[in-house]
């Protein structure tokens, strides 16, 4: 028990500034309503100092835990900065103009407190080694965003997109809940540790295999990879883009981290996973990215955009995940686990600086920046915001020597590695279809004239999200020189330990020789 709680010091400081949030959300002074923010900012560089000194833990995946919670910290800040002004915006202004403050009308204090415990369920999730703690985590990472995207906005987009991601949620749940039960049936246990050790000595059942594929589907909502993919360009559309840029992150995270986890237990053997698992995952991996870049192609929605290429990317990780982890001691470019845990903390960064620029535009009447012609020409019209998004979306598509590319690099490299060559045919070829609508919407930025535009675009007022998108693209560009100490720090946490066979011979051997030593001291006396 002192060995867990040693690695849940990040969850522990993140539940109290929950606690803290709402209260001061609901506070009658403005000035400590307005403090929020910073008590959710500061509980996470304590929460990303405590995942730094986190010890490592025995299991399967030994040094994932420091990794995973500090770039979960890191894109939780910038996501933070995101959020300024999303929610009771119509209620500060009343305030303002000399109408008392009603409490009962403040959503500040619920969404704050709705935000922090959607990243406490991701870093729970990177400390699960139980398929009941998986599961609640992956929950607690899921429920609060149903009504984050429902708050987010004073329009019924987000209400309908909110019912639409709940139901199709609790569908999810439901499929990968059922898959953890068979693999309980399967094995006797629910530990990760003790399931990949009966999987490794006794083989996987027939019933094990059909709930880790079920399993498998289930989480694959919470990536938003084909078949579970349907309602992320609705979300993403309905939701304000700062939560839409927390839904790109903190899901797919979770997702991918429960994806590791759950393969781990049956291991890539010889650098592959069993052919039911290694099929299944292919041909998820080969439909989601393809539907998500050819879909990309055809809207005219920026945030639809952006949705269908969030689909797109999970396909793109998936190679990674079927590469394994390639040769114990190997190089990154041989790991796809590790290509695929530092492509998350880069995919975060730079979707945060994409959608800062839409959640730093509005029209006149309030409505938020969305489609295609909202940031005609903004590189002239909005400078700042021009450029963050032009860097951003370039470093989304893989551009070198950008970000991106050192990402998707590993990814390629995974892949070749261990030897799928085809997958990586497919994730080139829909590299360059994706390469149509992010150079489309880099050219309407940067070439295009803001006056073609019908209905003109205005900055908001809220100065953090721009500072969020700048962030952004400085990050882009820094870890992009300073990526060696990240991509060792992905390798290390990506070391795994395959599950050790037991010698049964060897046991039985060791217990026929004790009985005849027994014997042996019974005829002496």
């Amino acid at each position: 028990m002192t060995e867990k709680l040693a690695i849940l010091w990040p969850e522990i400081f993140l539940f109290i500034g929950t606690c803290l949030v709402m209260l001061t959300g609901q506070w009658p002074s403005r000035a400590i309503r307005q403090f929020t923010p910073w008590i959710c900012a500061t509980a996470l560089l304590l929460a990303f100092f405590a995942a730094m000194t986190s010890p490592p833990t025995q299991g399967m995946f030994p040094a994932i835990v420091p990794y995973a919670k500090m770039i979960i910290a890191t894109v939780g800040i910038m996501i933070l900065m995101l959020l300024s002004g999303t929610v009771d915006r119509q209620l500060e202004t009343d305030v303002d103009n000399g109408k008392p403050f009603q409490s009962i009308r403040s959503n500040r204090g619920e969404f704050y407190a709705f935000f922090m415990f959607s990243l406490t369920g991701l870093m729970l999730t990177a400390s699960a080694d139980d398929l009941i703690w998986l599961f609640l985590a992956l929950e607690l990472t899921s429920l609060p965003t149903y009504i984050m995207v429902a708050v987010s906005r004073e329009e019924d987009s987000a209400l309908e997109a909110s019912v639409k991601y709940f139901f199709l949620g609790a569908l999810g749940a439901a499929i990968f809940l059922y898959g953890f039960a068979l693999i309980y049936g399967a094995t006797g246990s629910t530990n990760l540790n003790e399931i990949a050790t009966v999987f490794a000595n006794d083989g996987i059942s027939s019933i094990g295999m059909i709930g880790m594929l079920i399993a498998v589907i289930g989480v694959s909502f919470k990536i938003a990879a084909v078949p579970m993919h349907f309602y992320t360009p609705d979300v993403y559309q309905g939701a304000a883009s700062p939560v839409s840029a927390m839904l790109a992150f903190v899901p797919k995270t979770a997702g991918f981290l429960a994806l590791m986890f759950l393969l781990g237990t049956v291991g890539w053997k010889g650098g592959h996973l069993p052919i039911e698992l290694e099929a299944t995952l292919w041909i998820m991996a080969a439909l989601t990215m393809t539907v998500g870049n050819i879909l990309a192609l055809l809207q005219s929605s920026v945030k639809r955009i952006l949705a269908y290429s969030s689909i797109a990317h999970s396909g793109y990780m998936l190679v990674g995940i079927i590469a394994g982890p390639g040769a114990k001691g190997g190089a990154f470019y041989q790991n796809g686990l590790a290509a695929v845990l530092f492509y998350l903390f880069t995919y975060g960064v730079m979707t945060v600086g994409t959608f800062a620029v839409l959640a730093s535009l509005e029209h006149r009447n309030g409505r938020e920046a969305d489609h295609i012609d909202d940031i005609r020409g903004i590189c002239k019209s909005h400078p700042v915001l021009g450029w963050t998004f032009v860097i951003t979306v370039l470093s989304t598509l893989g551009f070198p020597p950008l970000l991106g590319f050192i990402g998707k690099l590993g990814l390629f490299s995974s892949g070749i590695s261990a030897g799928h060559y085809a997958l990586i045919v497919v994730l080139g070829i829909n590299s360059a279809i994706a390469a149509c609508y992010y150079l489309r919407l880099v050219a309407v930025a940067y070439i295009d004239d803001s006056e073609k535009s019908g209905d003109p675009v205005y900055a908001t007022p809220f100065f953090m999200r721009p500072l969020a998108g700048l962030v952004s693209a400085g990050g882009v560009i820094l870890f992009m020189i300073m990526s060696g100490p990240i991509v060792d720090g992905a390798l290390n946490a990506a070391t795994y330990n395959a599950p050790e066979q037991i010698d049964h011979d060897h046991d039985d051997h060791h217990a026929h020789d004790e009985s005849h030593d027994d014997e042996v001291a019974l005829l002496d006396d």
